[in-house]
């Protein structure tokens, strides 16, 4: 099978059997068009050509040259997000019978270093959220955006991908279709609440300047009547957290991730905001939040004997 044919035939089984959200499929492409690009340029300098495009001429050693020219110019993580794209496509091809032996198997990914994800102090927080100008449409637009992504903890797709009728401001929810096109509810804060009923007031006036469309189906619209897209908030993020905070590097996830710390230092479990974020296993949720030093010190005074000895002292 021919290597460009084969990503396109694992592309089309993602989309309509695995039904993978859209970045998910991107992410694949993204990763698998790299590895395609290389052995296309291995294929021209091969003397049998036709046997150098297809997807038995991928062997442990076109690999392990694939990923040296990836670490020259990738970093770590994603080197080994491209490596783990490989093994899934090439194990979907084995199960096929396309090939009949799968040297991804003995590619090691490289080690990580883990980071902790960008996120916000409570007082930072609020000055991201009060930075939009109230006084015009766009600004109450984008207040609503920013106080959706931080209250609601959604992921940028989600918020994008919302329809007016998946926001019920009556019964204070939400519903987003998260990865693997899961749906769940996620109750919308009060902050949340007096910011979409303010955007929706003069959603309206977003209609298209020359033929007055708008999409009556999307939730939040840019101001010529189309979906806000993903590329669109990101950009509305990093503005706003460069104006209010000071933090020109803030993305969407990094107000995800700042609601689940905020959570986790109010006193939710784990569990309930594994349910919130809409995360598959508890250990996707722990890498996304951490405990505070002050929280830990308020747990470590309330039920270490030795702290509550030290304070009896005193």
């Amino acid at each position: 099978m021919d290597i460009a044919e084969a990503t396109r035939a694992f592309v089309s089984y993602l989309e309509s059997e695995k039904r993978a959200s859209p970045n998910t499929v991107m992410a694949y492409q993204r990763d698998l068009g790299s590895l395609v690009a290389f052995m296309e340029r291995r294929a021209n300098d091969s003397i049998n050509k036709k046997r150098a495009h297809t997807v038995q001429a991928i062997d442990v050693y076109s690999l392990r040259g694939w990923l040296g020219e990836l670490a020259r110019t990738h970093a770590t993580t994603s080197v080994a997000r491209k490596i783990a794209a490989v093994r899934t496509w090439m194990k979907w091809l084995e199960r096929r019978g396309a090939i009949t032996e799968n040297p991804s198997a003995e590619i090691k990914s490289p080690k990580a270093r883990k980071t902790l994800p960008t996120f916000l102090s409570v007082d930072a927080a609020e000055q991201v959220m009060s930075a939009p100008d109230a006084a015009s449409p766009s600004g109450l637009r984008d207040r609503a955006v920013l106080e959706l992504l931080y209250g609601s903890g959604l992921r940028v797709s989600e918020l994008s991908g919302l329809d007016r009728l998946s926001v019920s401001l009556d019964d204070e929810i939400v519903r987003v279709v998260g990865k693997g096109n899961k749906e769940r509810q996620v109750p919308i804060g009060s902050h949340a609440l007096t910011a979409l009923r303010a955007y929706l007031a003069v959603r309206p006036t977003f209609a298209h300047p020359k033929t007055g469309a708008i999409d009556e189906r999307a939730f939040f619209v840019s101001v010529r009547g189309k979906r806000l897209n993903v590329r669109a908030i990101e950009l509305l993020v990093k503005k706003y957290g460069a104006l209010g905070a000071g933090r020109a590097d803030l993305f969407p996830h990094a107000l995800r991730h700042t609601c689940a710390t905020h959570m986790l230092d109010g006193g939710a479990d784990l569990r309930a905001i594994q349910e919130f974020l809409g995360h598959s296993s508890l250990s996707t949720t722990q890498k996304y939040t951490h405990v505070s030093t002050e929280h830990l010190m308020r747990v470590y005074d309330a039920a270490h004997p030795m702290a509550r000895a030290k304070k009896a002292a005193r």
